[in-house]
């Protein structure tokens, strides 16, 4: 997967973006991201969500979802392309190994897979087909059991400013009420 992006401020010329500097990327902002950058935000699978005045201009948010299935369920239905284009409605390319390449509903979100610990955590450089060349996010979904079957926990960071609301509402209608439907 090559992608295109502009060198660090400098103003020279885009330079071709290769693996490893898309997983040392990846792993900057997840240091950022335990250091304390915050999209404060909590979603319940049933209601709309909204993204809060504090979230305005920001570029992460915090989401965390019910499922009454157990965390191996999930973190599988996520990472299956079969079970996620049977969820999602959508076709998928994704398999549960990193560093793997994936795209999901016909190729509008794209990225690869940076770490993955089963049933456990999920972590994606992930980008929409609508973002300027070389833009990714960092996906971390992170899956907790209770007993009566996982609280997933997303935070979505270094998407671009503005595109908060959308993905806020896209995760919802997307991912968590046909994931929810799903896992029944």
């Amino acid at each position: 997967m090559q992608q295109r992006q502009p060198t660090a401020g400098d103003g020279s010329p885009d330079s071709s973006l290769t693996r490893r500097q898309a997983l040392v990327g990846a792993t900057r902002v997840l240091v950022g991201v335990a250091l304390g950058a915050t999209g404060a935000r909590v979603l319940a699978a049933s209601a709309a969500p909204t993204v809060s005045a504090d979230a305005i201009g920001k570029t992460s948010l915090h989401q965390e979802v019910e499922f009454g299935a157990p965390p191996p369920r999930v973190y599988g239905a996520l990472l299956d392309a079969r079970q996620f284009a049977t969820f999602s409605g959508g076709p998928a390319d994704v398999a549960p190994e990193a560093g793997r390449a994936f795209s999901l509903f016909g190729k509008r979100i794209t990225g690869r897979n940076v770490e993955l610990t089963p049933g456990a955590r999920i972590v994606q450089a992930w980008r929409s087909a609508g973002w300027p060349a070389g833009i990714f996010s960092i996906v971390r979904f992170t899956l907790n059991p209770h007993a009566g079957g996982t609280t997933l926990v997303l935070d979505h960071t270094g998407f671009p400013e503005g595109a908060g609301d959308a993905l806020a509402a896209g995760w919802y209608e997307h991912y968590w009420q046909p994931l929810k439907k799903y896992l029944g």
